[in-house]
């Protein structure tokens, strides 16, 4: 339970920290909260010979509004988007997300941007950011790109993170006004991963569903976009019918292991009602 040996490197800027990953390569690994990081080198399931820090990069942190997007800085942590009150005034189902996060030690430690790049089809944020169409700064020696969500992730901690690349900021599209959203999550125990989790956010008209994203976590190998489960309850009023296809849907695109958590067939299934709870949260929520 104890890490192999490696240099430790604190840079101050995102520059800083750009450099020394290129200049290390693949000996090089970046060091956000460290909730996933850490426990793997003491397992020896990692071994960087460099370990870049960001804690020092005040550039990394912090909740704003530009236009008509919010920008949240990578090193934000999971008690910091729970403390904000503009974020939950503009985009509560990050608030509601981040309070399913593990624990809160963890919560205090764990940033969102760590949450978000490792890959981990068990974290919970991919499928929310997901869900509300998050794009992804990206920053390396070579300059500065910006990928959604929806198309960063590729299988169990496969990524399109580039080598040489640092996430250092998230950014949302503000949900339009009386917007309704949910994330409904299954779990054996507080701080444990989801046996299984759907997001959902929507919007109505004249008591109908309009628009709808339903992302799924936990029960694939990366989190999943349920677009046709979406497609499903647009029109309706979320009448049973509407929320059995759904249900059907989502569960068509799962592919959850046996595990400690429950059986394939189980897991399958209770994603299902979770798909159907989290639809019908967020549609009491909703104002159109």
């Amino acid at each position: 339970m104890i890490p192999g040996p490696f240099s430790y490197h604190r840079p101050k800027t995102i520059h800083e920290a750009a450099s020394l990953l290129a200049q290390h390569g693949d000996e090089g690994r970046v060091l956000a909260g460290g909730q996933s990081l850490i426990p793997m080198m003491k397992l020896r399931l990692a071994m960087p010979e460099h370990l870049i820090d960001l804690a020092a990069i005040r550039d990394l942190k912090g909740i704003e509004r530009s236009d008509n997007t919010l920008v949240i800085g990578a090193m934000t942590t999971q008690a910091e988007l729970i403390g904000s009150k503009a974020l939950t005034d503009m985009a509560p189902l990050v608030r509601e997300a981040s309070l399913h996060v593990a624990d809160p030690q963890v919560r205090y430690i764990g940033t969102l941007g760590g949450n978000v790049a490792n890959g981990d089809p068990g974290n919970d944020m991919p499928a929310v950011m997901m869900c509300l169409d998050a794009s992804y700064k990206l920053v390396s020696q070579d300059g500065t790109r910006t990928i959604k969500a929806r198309d960063f992730y590729e299988g169990t901690y496969a990524t399109a993170l580039r080598p040489g690349e640092i996430l250092t900021a998230i950014e949302i599209p503000l949900p339009p006004a009386g917007h309704g959203y949910a994330y409904e999550k299954l779990k054996r125990k507080i701080g444990d991963y989801a046996t299984a989790a759907a997001g959902v956010m929507l919007t109505t008209r004249g008591g109908k569903i309009a628009t709808c994203a339903i992302t799924l976590s936990n029960l694939a190998d990366k989190a999943l976009l349920a677009v046709d489960a979406a497609a499903d309850v647009v029109g309706t009023s979320l009448e049973k019918p509407a929320l059995d296809a759904a249900a059907k849907a989502a569960r068509a695109i799962m592919s959850p292991t046996s595990d400690t958590r429950g059986s394939a067939e189980y897991r399958t299934f209770v994603g299902g009602v979770m798909v159907q709870r989290a639809l019908q949260s967020a549609f009491a929520r909703a104002k159109g």
